[in-house]
């Protein structure tokens, strides 16, 4: 069939099983969304407030089921726009398509209105991009972008299409199964028969469970590579085979549920005592999906520096790149522990091991305060049992994300959706509602603060457009609390542009957009408002809580930048 280039993307979409993307209508993409338009029966659009957060909706969309996101933006402004959202998935490892338009071909490089080498502007943070010249590549481009997207390590590509691309026409056959060989163009084939083939061989399978054999105090520490590769259960039967502790980064918190025996918590900066302690006193850190990022290991030199590390990743380029491994296990995770566990059979327990870990969960205590006041805990433990065990949790980045991190009773995987990486405060509400859209039957609650909720409070408008029923828990301490924090330990109480006492009315904003919203100052108020919330969300509509909390308040444990993970702030 003979279409437009802008039929072409939808029927390309389509094809690709994308049934919604997010975006933001402008000059260039016109007539994308004239075809938007005609095919709307076929394809869902939603409309957000800015387009930041389409791509932050559409990365929610992917951590929660797996497939490649997708979001629209037009030329120049609209582009960059997006870019803060592009690189938060791909710090991520996020699978994401983000479709950009630009002005015509004839224009470009011409610094015509509303123009930008948006290409160039995301180079450092996509697998890929493409700015498409010929009518007649757009149909390969689109086909090869969610091979990149979602192969390998997944991660944000962008498509860059002039107008009049847009509005020409060309041939364009269907990818069936069927075809698919047929019509992808040789570095897409090229790409898909890589990334399908195993990069590790029998003798590298052999040796780690040579390696794991010989551990006495093994520790497993989990990635978000675990999450992404859909490898939590094979992890669980790793760890029970060889009576393993399980540590986690703040990406994999679901990988293993929060009260199986060999759940320490998260480990790091505000990792738990027993997570740190158990991999700086380990033999064998047995690392699965994860980067060794500088908020776990804090200081590299010390960082488990008496064990031997066994590493399993999909990248390469994450091997030796900030821990030094003593040998290494390349390929998809899933498939390698699958391939491991097939020739590891035997099971090692290790109750010396087991009696220390134990010691080290009850340094601190895990009761809550008695007083009155509404903490954090209070607040999340409460609405955890409240919402029960499918709901999706969305964050913004401070301390209430960490608190959240911390309190919350993980048992699922994907079911914690929030920026690690990047550390993107705002990226919150853009991902509730994509979460929501993506997950309609399960329930969704957004904890955030008074100063990451400033920043994306516009995206209310969506919520409320497209009745997305969501809880958003604010936890107000009028501040910035984790600079706050920051600057009460380590810069002399100087708290320099972090006091946020100032409008709006949270509660009032929620109304001002036909929401719900309600305040709790204390925890019989909070637990009331918390059921009005629940009930809001089963007439399909929004609630807000502002919960009012001490400004004072802290995330324990806290590793100061440049110390030993084991030489913690606990009190």
């Amino acid at each position: 069939m003979e279409y437009s280039g802008a039929r072409i993307l939808i029927e390309s979409l389509i094809a690709e099983g994308v049934d919604t993307v997010f975006g933001y209508p402008g000059g260039a993409v016109l007539f994308i969304y004239d075809e938007l338009y005609k095919q709307q029966d076929r394809i869902r659009h939603i409309l957000v407030s800015h387009e930041q957060h389409a791509a932050h909706a559409a990365d929610a969309y992917a951590r929660t089921t797996g497939k490649v996101g997708v979001c629209i933006a037009t030329s120049g402004p609209g582009a960059t726009n997006l870019v803060t959202g592009i690189a938060t998935a791909y710090m991520d490892s996020v699978p994401l398509v983000a479709i950009t338009g630009n002005v015509a071909t004839n224009l470009l490089g011409k610094d015509s209105f509303q123009e930008v080498d948006i290409a160039g502007v995301t180079m450092p943070v996509v697998k890929h991009n493409w700015i498409v010249k010929n009518i007649g590549e757009l149909g390969e481009i689109i086909r090869e972008a969610f091979i990149v997207a979602r192969s390998g390590r997944p991660g944000p590509v962008l498509i860059d299409i002039p107008k009049d691309i847009t509005n020409q026409t060309a041939v364009w056959t269907a990818n069936s199964e069927e075809n698919a060989d047929a019509t992808l163009s040789q570095r897409a084939k090229r790409l898909s028969v890589r990334n399908s083939r195993a990069t590790w061989t029998d003798s590298d399978i052999n040796k780690a469970c040579a390696m794991l054999a010989e551990a006495k105090k093994p520790v497993i520490y989990a990635g978000g590579g675990v999450i992404i590769s859909d490898a939590a259960s094979k992890v669980q039967k790793l760890a029970e085979k060889i009576d393993s502790p399980v540590t986690s980064s703040l990406m994999a918190l679901g990988a293993l549920p929060y009260n199986h025996r060999l759940w320490t918590g998260m480990i790091g900066m505000h990792g738990t005592v027993a997570s740190n302690k158990a991999v700086q006193n380990c033999d064998l850190l047995i690392t699965i999906g994860a980067r060794f990022s500088d908020r776990v290991t804090s200081r590299p030199d010390s960082f488990a520096s008496g064990a031997k590390v066994l590493q399993f990743d999909i990248d390469p380029a994450e091997v030796n790149k900030n821990i030094a491994t003593d040998f290494c296990v390349v390929g998809d995770i899933k498939k390698t522990l699958q391939h491991l566990l097939e020739n590891f059979t035997e099971k090692l327990p290790k109750p010396a091991w087991q009696k220390e870990i134990a010691a080290w969960k009850e340094v601190i205590p895990q009761e809550l305060q008695k007083d009155k006041t509404l903490r954090p805990r209070f607040i999340i433990e409460k609405t955890a049992e409240k919402l029960g065990v499918d709901t999706i949790v969305a964050t913004d980045v401070g301390q209430h994300q960490i608190w959240t991190a911390q309190y919350y009773p993980w048992t699922k995987a994907r079911s914690f959706i929030t920026s690690g990486g990047l550390g993107t405060m705002g990226y919150g509400l853009g991902a509730a509602i994509g979460a929501k859209i993506a997950c309609p039957d399960k329930p969704v609650v957004l904890f955030t603060g008074d100063g990451s909720f400033r920043m994306n409070c516009g995206e209310l408008a969506t919520a409320a457009a497209y009745n997305v029923p969501i809880i958003i828990v604010i936890l107000n301490n009028t501040v910035l609390g984790m600079v706050r924090q920051w600057q009460n330990l380590f810069h002399g109480g100087r708290f320099s542009a972090t006091v946020l006492d100032r409008p709006p009315d949270f509660v009032k904003l929620a109304q001002a957009y036909s929401l719900r919203g309600y305040r709790a100052a204390d925890e019989a108020s909070f637990l009331k408002v918390l059921d009005k919330a629940v009930a809001d969300n089963t007439e399909g509509i929004t609630a807000v809580i502002e919960a009012l909390i001490d400004k004072d308040e802290v995330v324990l444990p806290m590793v100061p930048g440049g110390k030993p993970i084991d030489e913690q702030i606990l009190q």
